[in-house]
């Protein structure tokens, strides 16, 4: 038995945050970053909505905390929006939905994201951090009631977040595809993500954007798999090391997810054999799928000018070796190890985080 399920209505295309006048809202609530609100697109997004009241809270960071979520929800309710809208990538849909989500009002909320990579405008997931560890919330009131997936918003990506969002998709639909709660409406959904960004990624890292509205669906595909299937060990370290060293998510995943792929294979050859030969690479039997498929992410990685360590990410390793027990204690108190394939323990985690810390004295 299976289940699936998705209530956000999804509109994709070009030009299609216009849609937004069809909420017909008259006080807008707009949570983004400070970015956005520089360049005006925060403000364009509000007038194309024609609310007659709107209030831009500009003030997201990367990696939100639970004090600025507190802020936000504040502000929300002082202002008894009957829209809020989401403008950003991950942090300020992560953020928005959790304000939603602690004002107990019931306010539609519609996500836009602006990076292709979290997949968060379709999930029950919002990442917090306190105490420098991320903190995934998951419920199904935190999933949005709308998404709008506009391709005007991806022209000017710059080549380092369409790597970093791409690696996160990547590992979104691989590990959605192995994951204890797979099942086969989320396999296709993974599936075709993972194939699509595999083959397009370079090409929009090169700056080719009439690729970029498809990996812009592709991510959120993947959100639908893994809000679902579930995801795993990669997911879990790189929320104990994001909150720890502040390095993007997307590229944290990056670095882990081939030795994430070694420590699974002996129960999950066949799926990823199967993910391999989708993503055209050769895969006449499963430990051929898993070696090509596990190099075939190391070369897109390095294609993608991805660093190949932590140590190169930034991480000293004296101060990751300092902090393993809190890496530790971080990675398998996190959720996603619940629906890894492989039940994690301690030795995994340090097996993966030997791998890729990385040697010397300079990033």
């Amino acid at each position: 038995m299976s289940d699936f399920s998705c209530k956000t209505h999804i509109i994709c295309g070009h030009g299609t945050i216009a849609r937004l006048a069809d909420y017909g809202a008259q006080r807008l609530f707009l949570v983004t970053d400070p970015y956005f609100h520089q360049n005006g697109t925060a403000a364009r997004v509000a007038k194309v909505a024609k609310a007659q009241q709107v209030a831009i809270f500009h003030e997201i960071q990367p990696d939100p905390t639970v004090e600025l979520a507190a802020t936000g929800t504040a502000r929300l309710r002082e202002f008894g929006p009957d829209l809020i809208v989401a403008l950003g990538g991950g942090s300020a849909m992560d953020c928005a939905k959790a304000m939603a989500y602690f004002s107990g009002l019931e306010i539609p909320l519609v996500a836009i994201p602006t990076t292709s990579g979290s997949g968060s405008e379709v999930t029950d997931f919002a990442i917090l951090t306190h105490g420098g560890i991320k903190h995934p919330l998951v419920d199904p009131k935190l999933q949005p009631s709308g998404a709008i997936l506009d391709g005007d918003l991806l022209a000017e990506l710059p080549p380092s977040l369409v790597a970093d969002g791409g690696f996160d998709v990547l590992t979104h639909a691989l590990e959605a595809f192995i994951a204890k709660n797979a099942n086969p409406i989320t396999n296709a959904l993974s599936r075709d993500a993972f194939s699509l960004v595999f083959r397009d990624l370079r090409g929009s890292f090169q700056g080719q954007t009439s690729v970029r509205l498809g990996i812009h669906q592709a991510a959120t595909m993947a959100g639908m798999a893994f809000s679902q299937a579930g995801l795993g060990l990669c997911h879990a370290m790189a929320h104990s090391l994001g909150g720890l060293f502040h390095i993007p998510h997307g590229r944290l995943n990056a670095i882990l997810l081939p030795s994430v792929i070694r420590c699974n294979a002996h129960t999950s050859a066949e799926q990823y054999r199967d993910l391999a030969r989708a993503a055209g690479m050769e895969a006449s039997s499963c430990r051929m799928g898993v070696r090509n498929l596990e190099n075939g992410l190391i070369r897109l990685r390095r294609e993608l000018n991805m660093p190949q360590t932590l140590l190169q990410a930034g991480a000293d390793p004296r101060q990751v070796r300092a902090l393993e027990s809190e890496i530790l204690r971080a990675t398998l108190a996190d959720p996603c190890c619940t629906t890894n394939p492989v039940t994690v323990t301690e030795e995994m985690v340090r097996q993966v985080l030997s791998e890729v810390t990385g040697h010397g004295t300079n990033p």
